[in-house]
Parts: C-alpha cells; sequence; structure tokens
C-alpha cells in the first residue's frame, strides 16, 4: 500500500486471482507474489486510490453507487472498467466486490490469507490511530484523486458495520468479530474448488500449487502493510499541510497587498 501503483497496458488481460484476505492481513505481499508469478500489473485497492488519477477514483465511487442503488448491469459496467487489464485484485475497495468479480471473471481463484485475529486487531488499532484524523476530509477536496477517499472510506464502514451485525460462529471478541466474520462470509460465498485458505507463513507452496505454477527461487516477498498505511498518513499529513500552508500564505500576500493599495489611495 501507498507504493506506485499498477497501470494495465493490455486491457485485454483479465483478473486471475482474487485476494480476498481483509486489510490488515498481508495484502501488499499478495499483490506483489501474484504480480510476480502471473507477470502481470495487480490491482491493490489501497495504492491505486491514493495515487491514481482523479477519474479513477471518482469511477470506484460510482461502482458503489451503482450497487447501492440495485443497478446491477451498471454495477458489473464500471467494475470491468476500474479492473480491466488486472491479473488480480487485493485490499478495499475490490474486496467488497467479491461476488460480482466472481461472475465478472469466472475462472479467477480466490485466496484468503488468514491472521491471528488478536494480532489482526493490534494491527488494526495502530494504523486507525495513525490516519484517524477528523479533519482529513475537509482538506483533501483540493487534491485531485484523493478528494473521493473520504466517499470511499464511508463505503468502507458501512461495509464493516453488516459484516459486524452478522452472528459470529462460536464466542468471539468483540474486536475480532470484523475478521473472523469476514473470513466465514468468504468461505461460504467462494466454491470449495475455487478457494486457498492459507497464511504468509506458509510461503510460496500453497499458492504455486493452487495456481499451477512453479515455485520462485527465494522467500515470499513481504511487504510491512502497517508501516505502509502510516508512512501514507504521514504523506498525506505533510502533503496537505503544504498545499493549504501556500494557500494560506498566498491569500494574506494578496490580501495585505489590497490592504496596503486602499490605504494609500
Amino acid at each position: 500500500m501507498g507504493g506506485v501503483p499498477s497501470v494495465p497496458r493490455d486491457p485485454s488481460r483479465k483478473v486471475q486471482v482474487i485476494c480476498a484476505g481483509y486489510a490488515r492481513t498481508g495484502t501488499s505481499t499478495m499483490a506483489l507474489a501474484v504480480e510476480q508469478l502471473l507477470n502481470g500489473p495487480f490491482l491493490h485497492g489501497g495504492t491505486q486510490v491514493l495515487n491514481r488519477e482523479d477519474a479513477y477514483c471518482k469511477k470506484w465511487v460510482q461502482v458503489y453507487e451503482a450497487k447501492a442503488r440495485g443497478d446491477k448491469a451498471a454495477t458489473l459496467s464500471l467494475l470491468r472498467e476500474v479492473t480491466a487489464g488486472f491479473i488480480g485484485v487485493a485490499d478495499m475497495p475490490p474486496l467488497d466486490f467479491i461476488p460480482e468479480l466472481m461472475e465478472l471473471y469466472p475462472e479467477a481463484k480466490v485466496v484468503l490469507v488468514e491472521r491471528d485475529p488478536d494480532r489482526w486487531l493490534e494491527s488494526l488499532m495502530v494504523v486507525s490511530k495513525a490516519s484517524n484524523k477528523p479533519w482529513l476530509p475537509y482538506l483533501v477536496w483540493v487534491v485531485p484523486g484523493w478528494r473521493w477517499f473520504p466517499s470511499l472510506v464511508k463505503h468502507y464502514g458501512e461495509s464493516a458495520k453488516r459484516i459486524m451485525q452478522l452472528e459470529p460462529k462460536g464466542e468471539v471478541k468483540r474486536g475480532t468479530k470484523l475478521i473472523i466474520n469476514w473470513n466465514n462470509m468468504v468461505k461460504e460465498m467462494v466454491p470449495p474448488e475455487k478457494l486457498l485458505v492459507m497464511q504468509l507463513k506458509d510461503g510460496w507452496g500453497p499458492l504455486c500449487k493452487f495456481l499451477n505454477v512453479p515455485v520462485p527461487d527465494g522467500p515470499l516477498p513481504r511487504a510491512n502493510d502497517t508501516e505502509a498505511a502510516i508512512q501514507i498518513s504521514n504523506h498525506v499529513t505533510r502533503r496537505l499541510a503544504q498545499i493549504w500552508g501556500t494557500a494560506v500564505g498566498t491569500a494574506a500576500v494578496i490580501g495585505f497587498g489590497a490592504w496596503r493599495a486602499w490605504k494609500t489611495r
């Protein structure tokens, strides 16, 4: 998350892998791994919506809006546009459209990366604390692309609430209910023959066998999702401070000049 976004050059390529692990379960690592195995551009949601052009980010909001109003044809059409040319997807917003992605790409396989719920919650809290800035939605509107992020976050939140309302299997802590319900939901919606459930510690083996590709030399690529998310949060804060600082400074200079002109007329 937060790296350079992939931009497909061949729109005819189709999604072959849907990495269905929830945020903070190694989505960046899976993006790097599948990209390496299948030699193609990978759509990591966080990276895309924070780094792509304004029109692309806006289109993801339109996908959500089409689904919310029950327009299946428009949802599938828009979803095809934002995923065309990618060989795989991970993270939000794609994960909110797993059924639609499976319909668009019936040959795609789904990989669910699980993580210890308590450790997942610790990671989520670190990121949430670093990025929970109430003033953010009011300032990002001046930045193309970023201006759509508050709308996407709102949709993510609504999705999380729906998942939290599901009855978990067995007794679970409230904080871990989201990840446990999510994992159960994915297992229920994806046919067993199309689903691989794994953990990052399993390495290349299960993934390569599932995708029927050779095992690469070296370990599974590792990316620290938590560290990357914090870095992005800090980058956004610095960028907005610079933009608004320049704007306020310019307004102050213009205002002072106008006041001097008025005083000396």
